[in-house]
């Protein structure tokens, strides 16, 4: 059990400094090509890569219920603990800038995404996931690339209607000063981009080992594949997410708006996105038409984490969310876990 415990620790660490590379790569990324649409899309799929290797692994592997577990997990943590986390550093001391509360009036689009692929997911689950299911996961993902560039192209186009007034009103010159400026900038955005890609080498490398030493440590455990999929799993694959949101959280409105976008759409990303990589895995595994089975055990687990979610984004719908909130949605992980380790723990069947 050690050696197996001390294995799943070692890539455990190696995935928290990839997941530290990848995270500062995509917030830098970020600040050239739009918070709120890089948030949503970009930043989102950057920090859902550790999920996203996990899951193809665990599913590639035949191992649905680790796939599907790592999944549900990331939304149970984030959702909660994620942003009860974000919440606490956004409106205390912990920023440079403290917040009353965050604004979350302008996410009301991603509100509504993440509310429907959470019921159309839990929905699809009833007689297990197949390949029809994964189309129609990967369908909803392109939607939302979709919307989220349309966006994205008209707040880029009112943003240049509003420079361009200004600019009228004054001489623009361009000084020794601002050319310096702009090399610094480039040679940042250069440092990014190779931050970024060294990040997610390394967590293409540190997924697979992750995976079974974690098997591995259950088994010797004694303790179900699907509860610390839930529950360990998010830890690694949820890195570069905590670890923006965190930072981010820090530079007062903006940064927490970003990280906001960040949680919203990476958990769209992982009721589509993660779902249609898991089915296209286990496809790989048993052929076109394997269906990954819906046992008791992924039943609840899936029932949980919607509730969890359904709750956790209607407490969003009000103008701003504070630290009662972030209590709330702590206190909330906490109960979760209790009733996970109160549910069915059967192992899940591998096909």
């Amino acid at each position: 059990m050690a050696d197996n415990l001390l294995t799943m620790l070692l890539w455990l660490g190696e995935l928290t400094g990839a997941s530290f590379l990848l995270s500062y790569g995509a917030e830098h990324l970020s600040m050239r090509y739009g918070a709120k649409f890089v948030g949503r899309t970009l930043l989102s799929v950057a920090t859902t890569l550790p999920e996203i290797a996990i899951v193809v692994y665990a599913a590639s592997a035949g191992q649905f219920g680790i796939a599907i577990g790592a999944g549900l997990g990331s939304n149970l943590l984030m959702m909660t603990l994620g942003l009860a986390i974000m919440l606490l550093i956004a409106t205390t001391r912990l920023s440079k800038a403290p917040l009353k509360g965050v604004d979350v009036t302008v996410f009301k689009l991603d509100k509504i995404f993440l509310l429907a692929t959470a019921v159309i997911s839990a929905v699809l689950f009833i007689d297990g996931y197949n390949f029809i299911d994964g189309f129609i996961f990967a369908g909803m993902f392109g939607a939302y690339l979709v919307v989220a560039l349309v966006e994205m192209r008209a707040e880029n186009k009112a943003k240049k209607a509003k420079e361009q007034v200004v600019q009228e009103h004054k001489v623009v010159s361009v000084s020794d000063s601002e050319h310096m400026h702009e090399k610094k900038v480039g040679r940042g955005m250069t440092k990014a981009i190779l931050a970024f890609i060294a990040g997610t080498a390394g967590i293409f490398l540190g997924a697979e080992p992750f995976i079974h030493s974690l098997e591995g440590f259950s088994i010797e455990a004694g303790v179900s594949v699907i509860i610390l999929a839930v529950i360990i799993s998010p830890i690694a694959g949820e890195m570069p997410e905590k670890i923006s949101m965190m930072l981010l959280a820090r530079k007062g409105a903006a940064g927490a708006s970003i990280a906001v976008a960040n949680v919203l759409g990476s958990k769209v990303l992982n009721n589509t996105l993660l779902l249609a990589v898991a089915v296209f895995g286990a496809m790989y595994y048993g052929g076109f038409f394997t269906n990954m089975e819906a046992t008791i055990n992924l039943q609840y687990q899936m029932i949980l984490v919607t509730a969890v979610t359904l709750i956790s984004v209607g407490l969003m719908f009000k103008k701003e969310i504070g630290l009662k909130v972030g209590v709330v949605l702590a206190a909330m992980y906490v109960i979760s876990l209790i009733i996970q380790f109160m549910l069915p723990q059967g192992e899940p069947t591998l096909h």
